[in-house]
């Protein structure tokens, strides 16, 4: 979904012969992976996703005009208007890296903000914006206007067949329908990737799979939708519903949905392309001549456009990236997804770090810990703790249930600091860093924690929740800006 499409439906006979080049893309890259020379391992990238708002700290619709008042390559649009996204060149994570790529996003992030603000808007990365309501959603100017908005938002609809309704059972009951998938562009994130070799893709995935649900847990950052309160990490439920293409009868026969979990380990990076391909239906079947993607020279790796185009098009929470590399050699990448943006960039460099360190580490195991952890309890943490956050339980290879701030504080963190190490990061930076995650955990005090307490001692002092929301958002603005992690942010 990174480049936009020439059409906004398909014919019949377009996706009949996108299904058959797909296929043929998958067996092309059956043969081409064992003998492949990939580019190494160890390099890291960042996406981070954000908000425009006014200052009040609610939503704007000028994507398009922020974008042209910042004047960067590095940022590009998102699905909602209101939304833009900032893309960060790959680094190797040795040495100082971590401390360049936070320096590198804050320098880019003061300059947008300072180009914006000329023009009214403010960037706010968070989870979900508070201050979102339904009307906003329903808005006709809610999406961008590329081509590509406008087709996943026609093909999710055409698939399903009907309108998506979303429905959150939280501290307040979410029950709304939308005729739009806009409820997805509520949803901003932070994508890690983490470059990896072949052999190595297999057990960096398990290992990123088996701690999704603490690294959300501890990330925790979008408790209110639609200003009601939901889930610890709304983004979780709301994504899942916005982008599900299955009317209910689908759901109940146990069709499989695009916004993906999974359901078990893999042995190979092939594993889930091939699942991707089996499993899931084409919705936006754009051939590699209207795209206007060259081949490549002989010798040189194959693009797979139909085959990469499908990938993008299936959300897993994290999800296999195959780069051809443009000439040079091919990649294959680790994209997490579980982040939600926010609330600092220091906040987000330490979760970057925890999520680097905890899945190099855990890839290296002799006894790896998918071997000890059915898959399914590797999901049910997931649930547990976007619902729950750091107050969530979770179950543990020699633990049984555990408290996941517990889990998190003695023994993930720890083996996170050793898989830094492995990576030569610099000493200093893994004490900085696992010290703010550590006492984000010890604290329980996220994110999603601070925007809770703080709106409910707003209501408590009489403001209604409407105003609540306002008055937490801008405050969550002015202490971003300030810097300090969140866990040192005072609720009262």
């Amino acid at each position: 979904m990174g480049r936009d499409t020439s059409s906004v439906t398909y014919t019949h006979a377009e996706r009949t012969r996108y299904r058959i080049t797909m296929r043929e893309n998958l067996e092309t890259f059956a043969r081409y992976l064992p003998k492949a020379e990939f580019a190494p391992a160890g390099s890291i990238g960042m996406e981070m996703e954000m908000n425009l708002i006014d200052a009040d700290g609610r939503p704007v619709r000028r994507a398009t005009d922020t974008l042209a008042a910042i004047g960067s390559q590095d940022f590009t649009t998102e699905l909602g208007a209101h939304n833009l996204e900032l893309n960060l060149p790959a680094f190797p994570v040795k040495g100082d890296n971590l401390d360049r790529v936070e320096q590198a996003l804050r320098a880019r992030l003061a300059l947008a903000q300072e180009r914006a603000g000329q023009i009214g808007v403010r960037l706010l990365p968070i989870g979900i914006l508070p201050t979102l309501t339904a009307e906003d959603l329903r808005h006709p100017h809610w999406r961008n206007p590329e081509n590509r908005y406008q087709a996943l938002d026609h093909a999710i609809l055409e698939a399903r067949g009907e309108d998506i309704t979303i429905q959150i059972q939280g501290d307040d009951e979410t029950d709304l329908v939308f005729s739009s998938i806009a409820p997805e562009s509520a949803c901003t994130s932070v994508q890690l990737h983490l470059q990896v070799t072949p052999s190595n893709f297999a057990p960096t995935w398990n290992a990123a799979q088996a701690i999704a649900g603490p690294q959300v847990a501890l990330s925790a950052n979008s408790p209110f939708f639609l200003g009601n309160a939901g889930w610890a990490e709304s983004r979780i439920p709301v994504f899942s519903q916005a982008a599900d293409t299955r009317p209910p009868e689908f759901i109940t026969q146990g069709v499989r949905p695009r916004v993906w979990f999974g359901e078990r380990w893999i042995n190979t990076v092939f594993d889930l392309w091939e699942e991707n391909v089996r499993y899931f239906p084409a919705i936006l079947p754009e051939s590699r001549q209207a795209a206007g993607t060259s081949l490549l020279t002989e010798g040189a790796a194959p693009r797979l456009h139909e085959l990469v185009l499908h990938n993008g098009t299936v959300w897993r929470w994290n999800r296999p990236i195959y780069d051809a590399g443009g000439g040079g050699r091919p990649n294959l990448r680790v994209e997490n997804r579980v982040l939600a943006a926010g609330p600092t960039i220091g906040d987000q460099m330490a979760d970057a770090a925890f999520f680097y360190g905890l899945v190099s580490r855990l890839a290296r195991q002799v006894r790896p810990i998918w071997s000890r952890m059915p898959f399914a309890d590797a999901e049910a943490n997931f649930t547990a703790c976007a619902q729950h956050g750091l107050d969530a339980e979770v179950r543990w290879p020699g633990l049984g249930r555990a408290p996941v701030a517990e889990l998190l504080a003695d023994v993930l963190i720890p083996l996170a600091a050793t898989g830094l190490e492995m990576l030569e990061v610099d000493p200093g930076l893994i004490s900085h860093y696992m010290s703010v995650v550590r006492e984000r955990a010890i604290s329980g005090h996220n994110g999603a924690a601070w925007q809770r307490h703080v709106v409910s001692q707003l209501e408590s002092g009489g403001l209604s929740r409407a105003e609540a929301l306002v008055r937490m958002t801008c405050l969550y603005r002015d202490k971003q800006h300030i810097g300090e992690p969140v866990h040192t942010w005072s609720v009262s």
